[in-house]
């Protein structure tokens, strides 16, 4: 992160309705310069509401938006300049080509033509499509349209990036390639705002995360201090042939120094500041006719920080990734 310690988006008090649905409650945060801040949340918490009002696509209904120093929220244009976007939806021509979309989005920036030539070919050779430089966009897979997506929010190099859910929908390789440009570009300064609902993605690429849900921001914290209180826990996850509130119950009286939960049906998690031993656990559940088909060790990390915090479930962000994963196989 760079050294200068200001905030380079401020928001405060950030309000949007749809009819009697209220997608984002009253939210206030600040980035840094030069941070990498992840927005993570389920579908439908109001993430990409949030990016659209922060880059002037959606209006505000209550709060106030400054980026890098610039009064944005009666003038949501006014930071323009210093604003790279790259939508969850593709915003660029199906009729264009690769290299002629991305010189219109230079044109639109004020870049010279030479220039914009220029930088079109070096995105086009990074994201690896040189080949396809020719073609019209409709005839792209998707994750080529989405690297091409990207590409063009990148054309005028903006000290800022928006980033709505960039690997969402791609193949592995072309979300590893986007994850690793992301990493590039944070460590030559560039700020980032990045909203994701994969846990893993947000873990390993963010400095500082904030948490939200049904429209509120219910925690924003360093990765860092997120991930302390579980660094040191040992957590075992157990497949039995029975669970539930009682037996979870009966195994915390038996075992005081351990915590049992019953996380889902047929599973079982155990969790300690010590070592687990697991042969007294397995005798007293057969004793009681409870089959232990599985024990395996889990390493506590963001997903159990973010269902503590939020209540939700991570099968159910797990469920979006995979339909998402499944839907960008082309």
């Amino acid at each position: 992160m760079s050294s200068v310690n200001r905030a380079i988006i401020e928001v405060t008090g950030l309000t949007k309705r749809y009819g009697e649905v209220l997608a984002v409650d009253n939210i206030s945060f600040e980035v840094t310069e030069g941070e990498l801040f992840g927005f993570l949340g389920p579908n439908g918490s109001g993430k990409t509401t949030t990016i659209n009002m922060l880059t002037g696509l959606a209006r505000l209904d209550g709060g106030t938006v400054r980026i890098g120093g610039i009064e944005c929220t009666h003038s949501p244009k006014a930071a323009q300049h210093l604003v790279g976007i790259v939508p969850d939806e593709s915003n660029l021509y199906p009729e264009l080509t690769g290299f002629q979309n991305l010189c219109f989005c230079g044109a639109l920036y004020g870049m010279p033509k030479n220039e914009r030539q220029k930088r079109a070919q070096e995105l086009l050779e990074a994201f690896g499509l040189t080949d396809a430089a020719g073609r019209s966009f409709e005839g792209y897979s998707k994750g080529m349209k989405r690297k091409l997506t990207f590409a063009a929010g990148i054309m005028h190099q903006p000290p800022i990036l928006f980033l709505d859910e960039p690997t969402t929908g791609i193949d592995v390789a072309s979300a590893r390639q986007v994850r690793q440009l992301i990493s590039e570009l944070h460590h030559q300064g560039t700020t980032i705002f990045f909203t994701t609902h994969y846990i893993e993605e947000a873990e390993r690429l963010c400095e500082r995360i904030a948490f939200i849900v049904s429209g509120r921001v219910v925690m924003v914290e360093r990765t860092t201090n997120l991930l302390q209180p579980v660094q040191g826990k040992n957590v075992l996850l157990l497949s039995v042939s029975d669970s539930g509130a009682k037996l979870s119950e009966e195994m915390n009286a038996a075992f005081p120094e351990y915590r049992f939960q019953s996380t889902a049906p047929g599973q079982m998690r155990v969790e300690s500041a010590e070592p687990i031993n697991i042969a007294p656990l397995t005798r007293l559940l057969e004793e009681r006719g409870i089959q232990v088909t599985e024990a395996r060790r889990h390493l506590p990390s963001l997903e159990d920080i973010f269902v503590e915090v939020t209540g939700i479930e991570v099968e159910l962000m797990k469920k979006e990734k995979e339909k998402a994963v499944g839907g960008g196989n082309q």
